[in-house]
């Protein structure tokens, strides 16, 4: 028998490290070829690791969360044969999303395991009014009104504990409430009762910040130590844009994709940055550059159960309403299935953010880095709305826009959201060219 070193495999696009995000086998466990052994995530997606042979597994280079360099040690098998190689399997580009470089331990030396936080402590339990063994003897709670006996010091630590010592027994003289009568409570048996009132929950869990979870934390973070957003608020009445979209879905062929709010907006901002192409860009801070893009590849902010993930509708200017809606519910499932492959988690230009019903009446959205501007949509209610005669019931909708102020100027912003509100306010004009 021999041993067999596999490592983490270059999965392109210059990538130095990758962050292991699970493991599908454990120590000891027997593996067959082309088993996915591990899952790794680099900044777009997720890459399996399969086995190049049948073997056993002997140790394993990392835990979840780690980071690993290209190259490094991942995992070692025990196999027939010589053994003593070391691979780095093959995997494909479409298999590819976030990545701590973990140093080799000595041969047969197991990866050390993840450190455990202690166990929280028992939340606050209502007090038991009957004695129990160990205060046999002790006075039982007084009367109704009766106020009960007790130290400061053992006040304090009741309040503290939020033990009410009016139903607590007392075991020192004339039924005085000691510490150990306290102390008795924590062991004391569930005893609920009433009038029990409340107690604190003192248990801290401390949860690790790993695979995609972490890659958001250190966009936002990213984005928030460089970029000098500005967020432009407008109101857009989209009452004949509603109308439009309903009369659209009711005559819409059994193969045309539904159409909700963002195909519209989608077209809105085609129109919008082919006057503003700044704004269809990506800053280069560190080259001073803006790389200013002919196509419009539109990310849509998605939740998943994973986390936000923005799949990309390229080449948005190229689709008509209804391309735009079948390509916007195709990648979304893609990303909300886990099976959006790394071109269609990459690439965007400028992004839509909206919570849909949840959206408030306004936001800050945080600008997709590299890009400039991200468009923020709020939730849709009826308000009343001055005609110029009288007030009048119209669907209204807020849009909250962030730019990069360091290279996109206020007054460029507000005229990128009012050539919006524009179209969709008269909606016909998002079928005209031009």
């Amino acid at each position: 028998m021999g041993q067999h070193t596999i490592k983490v495999p270059d999965v392109g696009e210059g990538i130095a490290e990758v962050e292991l995000a699970e493991w599908t086998v454990a120590i000891g466990d027997l593996v067959r070829e082309d088993q996915v052994l591990a899952l790794v995530m680099t900044d777009k997606a997720t890459v399996e690791i399969p086995s190049p042979s049948d073997g056993k597994v002997l140790w394993l280079g990392a835990a979840p969360g780690d980071k690993m360099a290209v190259g490094a040690p991942l995992i070692r098998l025990e196999v027939a044969g010589e053994g003593n190689t070391e691979t780095t399997p093959e995997v494909s580009a479409s298999e590819t999303a976030p990545a701590r470089s973990a140093k080799e331990p000595e041969m047969g030396e197991p990866h050390p395991p993840e450190p455990h936080p202690p166990e929280p402590l028992p939340p606050g339990r209502p007090v038991s009014t009957a004695p129990s063994p160990a205060t046999a003897g002790a006075h039982l709670p007084r009367p109704e009104g009766e106020k009960p006996m007790a130290s400061p010091s053992v006040r304090a630590r009741a309040r503290e504990a939020g033990v009410d010592l009016r139903r607590v027994a007392g075991s020192g003289p004339a039924g005085r409430i000691t510490h150990e009568d306290l102390d008795r409570l924590a062991v004391a048996p569930d005893a609920a009762g009433p009038g029990a009132g409340y107690r604190r929950n003192t248990s801290v869990e401390r949860i690790k910040v790993i695979g995609l979870r972490r890659r958001i934390a250190d966009r936002m973070a990213q984005a928030s130590a460089r970029v000098a957003p500005i967020t432009y608020v407008e109101e857009i009445d989209v009452t004949a844009l509603e109308d439009l979209r309903k009369s659209l879905n009711a005559a819409r062929r059994q193969d045309q994709a539904r159409l909700t709010l963002l195909p519209f907006l989608m077209r809105a901002m085609v129109q919008a940055v082919a006057r503003q192409p700044h704004l269809n860009a990506h800053y280069d801070d560190e080259a001073g550059m803006i790389e200013q893009s002919g196509g419009v590849h539109i990310g849509i902010a998605a939740q998943t159960d994973a986390g936000l993930m923005v799949p990309v509708v390229r080449h948005a200017e190229a689709r008509d309403l209804w391309g735009c809606a079948a390509e916007l519910n195709r990648v979304s499932e893609a990303a909300k299935a886990g099976s959006a492959t790394r071109n269609e988690l990459s690439g965007s230009t400028i992004t839509i953010t909206s919570l849909g019903a949840l959206g408030g009446i306004m936001s800050t959205p945080i600008i997709n880095v590299p890009e400039v501007a991200i468009v923020g949509v709020n939730k849709m209610a009826i308000r009343p709305v001055w005609d110029g005669n009288a007030f009048a019931p119209r669907k209204m909708m807020n849009l909250s826009s962030s730019f990069d102020h360091r290279v996109i100027d206020g007054w460029d912003a507000a005229v990128f959201v009012q050539k919006i509100k524009t179209l969709l306010e008269t909606p016909a004009l998002i079928f005209m060219e031009g």
